[in-house]
């Protein structure tokens, strides 16, 4: 399943990226995020509650970042298991832009799921990963950053 977009966020480029690369944002702004925190082989560990049709899980998961390009962006590489429901693991690469007003989030990835998520479909879990997680994650984002700018 891939999952493309772009995601205009009205705060300039530098304060986007510490923003991404800030533990604290980021579980603030996953949805269902009960834990996300640095582990000592410098991947984060991340604990996720979701629903998708009728499974609720909570996915327990790695994520580590590479190819970091200060300001610019870097790739996500993720995997979670969430029991009976299933596995999943994605590759995202995201990068940044100026633009008038503020930044330009690209992302493309490709996600991969097993276990009963798999029997869903890509479709069903695509539209809640793109009008839920998504769309949740960037609002809850440009709110924060906005809402407290370099904190």
């Amino acid at each position: 399943m891939e999952l493309t977009g772009t995601q205009v966020i009205k705060a300039p480029r530098a304060e986007v990226w510490r923003r991404l690369n800030d533990p604290s944002t980021l579980q603030k702004c996953l949805p269902g995020c009960e834990q996300y925190q640095k582990a000592e082989d410098d991947s984060y560990d991340a604990v996720i509650v979701a629903a998708i049709g009728p499974i609720k899980a909570r996915f327990k998961g790695t994520a580590r970042f590479s190819d970091l390009r200060e300001g610019l962006g870097y790739r996500i590489e993720g995997s979670g298991t969430g029991g009976m429901a299933g596995f999943g693991k994605l590759g995202a690469d995201v990068r940044l832009e100026d633009i008038d007003g503020g930044t330009t989030l690209h992302y493309a990835a490709v996600a991969q799921m097993g276990g009963k998520l798999a029997q869903f479909g890509s479709r069903l879990v695509g539209a809640v990963a793109n009008n839920k997680f998504l769309a949740d994650f960037f609002s809850r984002f440009e709110q924060l950053v906005l809402d407290n700018p370099e904190t």
